[in-house]
């Protein structure tokens, strides 16, 4: 791949992966309270884990939860860079079919693609939903005139599977699961594609970091006093306050 070409996309990962990633995840920092987060969290999990101190206790919940939020918006924002790449390289579009993300023509070949994360998204029941979905993506796409062959692709953004096939007694059902370099092989051409891209979310993160670093340390003192306030007795976690927090049922 050309320079200038890596450089269209450093400048879309810049502007519309990383700088999004900071501002949203900025903006759910701000609005999170103490109490929302413990009613999504099992108590009896952070009582396992032996934590003593009101401290330790809001930075294990508050780690944890922005983890699955960030998870979420991050993989979101390069779904979108990898929607953009298809559209440069091969003149993808995003498709409205359940369970497919992605549309576009390649060597004579219609691909539908459904993007996810990581290679170990879901359960078999999500599995065997997304075939489905497959199946009837390829039919409506042959009752509106694609007569190419269609093959059906669930591409994972980082990970790896070296049995990509997946094979189904009915053939409709099948695909291929393209994980990490592969993913990005398919719809770039690149084969260093997925190595290219840790560059400018390293220079755009170094950025925006030490905000995020800022107002997380605000957030964190707030909540720590609150937790104080609220579920420390006699200078102890009270654990039966805050289980009854979580759980206790409301009085008639």
């Amino acid at each position: 791949m050309s320079s200038s070409k890596y450089e269209q996309y450093f400048h879309y990962l810049g502007e519309n992966v990383v700088i999004p990633f900071y501002e949203k995840r900025l903006e759910k920092l701000k609005k999170l309270s103490l109490k929302d987060i413990l009613q999504r969290k099992n108590p009896y999990l952070f009582k396992a884990k032996n934590i003593m101190t009101a401290a330790e206790f809001v930075e294990s919940i508050l780690m944890a939860y922005l983890s699955s939020q960030e998870e979420t918006i991050f993989g979101d924002l390069l779904e979108k860079f990898a929607l953009y790449v298809s559209y440069i390289e091969y003149q993808g579009k995003k498709s409205n079919f359940k369970s497919v993300d992605l549309e576009f023509e390649k060597e004579n070949v219609y691909y539908i693609v459904g993007i996810k994360s990581g290679p170990n998204w879901g359960n078999s029941d999500q599995i065997a939903q997304m075939r489905t979905n497959f199946k009837l993506a390829k039919e409506k796409l042959k009752n509106n005139g694609v007569n190419k062959e269609i093959i059906a692709i669930n591409g994972c953004i980082y990970g790896k599977d070296n049995h990509p096939f997946k094979t189904h007694i009915e053939l409709e059902k099948a695909y291929y699961k393209y994980c990490g370099q592969d993913f990005w092989e398919f719809i770039s051409g690149d084969n260093n594609l997925y190595r290219e891209i840790i560059t400018p979310i390293d220079k755009e993160a170094k950025k925006k970091d030490e905000i995020f670093k800022i107002a997380y340390v605000g957030k964190f003192n707030e909540m720590t006093q609150e937790f104080m306030r609220h579920f420390i007795t006699d200078n102890q976690i009270d654990w039966v306050k805050l289980i009854d927090f979580v759980s206790q049922r409301k009085s008639s």
